[in-house]
């Protein structure tokens, strides 16, 4: 086993260099650019995501942002930015040097890299913070919502799989599975209006509240009501991003266990006298959990740190979604390739987890023996 961590680990070197190096070249052939944004800011035509956010910090230290030359002549500098006409050449090198567009592109490349390697993620362009700040900021709300919705994704979808799976046919498994099918048939962020407009003030009740992830008072309250006014602003949230997933994970769950459940194994075990449940949890579920836990990296990395873009905006939610959103609107590359940098390494890490998982609950695998 020792051997194959350390392929694994060795695997992630090419893995992360090759979404970066593919990301890196995707954003090459982007229109668009930091250049441009603080020049269609200055030319007052800047519709990107920063000029919507109070306090952004839109363009750092841009202290020639007057230095207009009227009737000057376009040259080489200007001419390669739309909007730039007028504006002093030097004026856009300086830009050009401030966000590191100085030097070639491979070269940019390679320093990100070497960054990288020692996780210097650098400064936002336009909010005027280090880049592992402004996640960390954002961290609390994603890591709410994450871990939240995952647990109680698995605590209720497992149980309901194994029940559904066990009253194959049944009118409990029917009508649950109807319940289940019109869930993940309907949009979260369409789960989330309606919630709001049902509990949260919208045109009926006024039970929970609509923005944010504490109450204004929070820090002023005892910490029973802090946990209490925690979980009563992630309740309707929760509900919305955990719909889909809830589905998904119930029904595979169920159809994991129905397969293990018409295997010859589960005959031999009650012919053997075992009882019903003592086959169900103690020859079954290791069996059919497999293909559960397969699952769990992806749902967990995509829960924990992507988040839900539409609904941290529906419930004022500033999480990393809405990062990571912005960032790529405003072309924020230092959080955008940061975020990506991070969230891949998290999640190759959580994948070789799972592998080892698999080991834990079913001792007959053996990675040792199988090609990586």
């Amino acid at each position: 086993m020792t051997a194959y961590i350390i392929r694994r680990l060795l695997l992630m070197i090419p893995t992360l260099l090759g979404i970066m190096l593919v990301s890196f070249v995707v954003v090459q052939f982007a229109p668009g650019g930091p250049v441009e944004r603080v020049i269609a800011q200055l030319s007052g035509a800047d519709t990107g995501a920063s000029s919507r956010i109070p306090g952004s910090g839109q363009g750092g230290d841009f202290g020639a942002r007057g230095q207009v030359q009227g009737g000057a002549q376009v040259d080489a500098v200007t001419s390669k930015y739309r909007g730039a006409q007028g504006l002093d050449p030097e004026f856009i090198k300086r830009l050009e040097k401030q966000f590191g567009f100085d030097k070639p592109a491979h070269e940019r490349f390679l320093l990100m890299l070497w960054n990288y390697l020692t996780f210097d993620f650098g400064k936002s362009y336009f909010r005027d913070v280090s880049v592992l700040q402004l996640i960390a900021e954002k961290l609390p709300v994603s890591m709410s919502l994450g871990i939240w919705m995952t647990l109680l994704t698995y605590l209720i979808s497992i149980p309901l799989g194994i029940r559904k799976a066990v009253t194959d046919g049944s009118r409990f498994d029917v009508w649950t599975s109807g319940v289940i099918i019109v869930g993940y048939a309907v949009p979260g962020f369409m789960v989330a209006i309606l919630l709001i407009i049902l509990f949260a003030g919208g045109s009926y009740l006024d039970w929970f509240p609509l923005r944010g992830l504490t109450s204004e008072n929070f820090a002023f309250l005892p910490w029973w009501q802090q946990i209490l006014d925690y979980f009563w602003h992630l309740t309707l949230p929760l509900i919305a991003m955990a719909l889909s997933a809830f589905a998904t994970m119930t029904l595979l769950t169920k159809n994991s266990f129905l397969d293990e459940i018409k295997k010859q194994y589960v005959l031999t075990a009650r012919a053997k006298g075992c009882t019903a449940r003592q086959t169900l949890y103690g020859h079954v579920f290791r069996n059919a959990m497999l293909i559960v836990i397969a699952g769990f990296p992806g749902a967990f990395v995509h829960a924990f740190f992507s988040g839900s873009l539409l609904i941290e905006t529906i419930f004022s939610l500033d999480g990393l979604g809405l990062l990571g959103f912005e960032s790529v609107l405003n072309r924020d590359y230092p959080v955008v390739f940061a975020t990506l940098y991070i969230f891949a390494l998290i999640g190759l890490v959580v994948n070789l987890i799972s592998d080892l998982t698999y080991t834990w609950i079913d001792p007959r695998i053996d990675f040792e023996t199988r090609e990586v």
